[in-house]
């Protein structure tokens, strides 16, 4: 994996809490990193191809759009995870899908825009081969933490 400059380490800063709103926001950071726009376009091209970045995206308030969000731990035979896992993550209000140590080795979030389309998802989970026990963790308060990585 290719080491990251000074410019890598101030572009992914700024992509972090800075995306310019405005019809061409590379052009704008540009400015911001005293380079061009297609310096930047290409700069995060070759980030993303070598693994820094997964994704380009914003993040939207789901309890403000009517959608709940419940923690999923399931117990799943260890010969399964994988398939178990890929079942999950068709499913469009599915995040976070993680494979933890322990009795309950596969955690997920859902976020679901009614209970019916929740309980319909965690029935189709719940009957995958594999799936063994499955503890269902609605949140009751959010406490949201800004997560940021300074890179200088």
């Amino acid at each position: 994996m290719t080491k990251l400059s000074l410019f890598d380490k101030s572009l992914l800063n700024l992509l972090q809490s800075n995306i310019p709103i405005c019809s061409h926001p590379f052009a704008a950071m540009a400015k911001e990193l005293n380079t061009n726009e297609q310096t930047v376009i290409n700069r995060l091209r070759e980030l993303k191809s070598a693994g820094y970045l997964r994704r380009i995206g914003t993040f939207f308030d789901s309890n403000r759009l009517g959608y709940q969000g419940t923690l999923i731990a399931l117990s799943v035979e260890p010969s399964k995870i994988q398939q178990v896992a890929e079942v999950i993550n068709t499913y469009p209000g599915a995040t976070h899908n993680y494979e933890r140590e322990g009795k309950f080795n596969l955690w997920f979030t859902l976020l679901t825009p009614t209970i019916t389309q929740e309980e319909k998802i965690l029935s189709e989970v719940r009957s995958l081969s594999g799936v063994n026990d499955m503890l269902r963790l609605k949140s009751n308060k959010k406490y949201k933490v800004n997560v940021q990585f300074k890179l200088q």
